[in-house]
């Protein structure tokens, strides 16, 4: 049964964490390995160094139809949260501009509640160094990226672009991403039923 599937761990050589630290031009990370963020809160930090030109994805997960991504465009930072592609892009633009220099940057969500319909209801801070450079309401999707969607990727975003904003890849240039950070906390979302119904409908 699809139920099964769903509910059976994964075999893994690790325990799980935290913490996740991910590192620019690898292949990307398939979701069944990656950090889970869904039903729960998180961060994403960075640290890069930028010039004026410096321009493309620090972090991207999912597809069109359903992901996430930490980029810069024209001078500014934006987290862009797409729900399953059905609603409008839930966007965070920076309400200052980036000049040449190294930075930690990043984003933070805070659960505060659930949706009728198993959505994660919550709070999105963007930030440059320690300094909120935007704010708001969002809600993130119950079920998985990877149904519609590609792994994690740093540095770029593979195949299908999470957000209008860039086209794929949207390959970061001019600047440099030293790593990436991205930290979980609460017990991840998961509705087996749910999952599986949605498995079969792709079959």
């Amino acid at each position: 049964l699809a139920v099964d599937i769903i509910t059976t761990p994964r075999p893994t050589g690790e325990p799980p964490r935290d913490t996740y630290k991910y590192y620019p031009d690898t292949e990307p990370v398939p979701e069944g390995a990656a950090v889970n963020v869904r039903g729960r809160s998180y961060k994403i930090l960075a640290n890069v160094e930028i010039t004026d030109k410096t321009e493309g994805v620090i972090f991207a997960m999912g597809s069109r139809f359903g992901g996430h991504s930490l980029f810069i465009k024209d001078k500014k930072l934006y987290y862009v949260y797409n729900f399953l592609g059905i609603d409008p892009e839930q966007v965070f633009e920076s309400d200052i501009t980036l000049k040449p220099g190294k930075y930690t940057v990043g984003m933070e969500f805070e659960k505060t509640g659930q949706g009728e319909h198993g959505e994660t209801l919550g709070d999105t801070k963007l930030y440059i160094d320690d300094k909120v450079v935007a704010s708001g309401k969002m809600r993130t999707q119950p079920g998985k990226f990877s149904f519609s969607g590609e792994g994690l990727c740093i540095g770029y975003d593979s195949e299908d672009a999470v957000s209008s904003l860039y086209k794929a890849p949207g390959k970061f240039t001019d600047g440099k991403i030293q790593g990436v950070a991205v930290s979980v906390k609460g017990e991840p979302y998961l509705n087996a039923e749910a999952e599986a119904k949605r498995m079969m409908m792709k079959w």
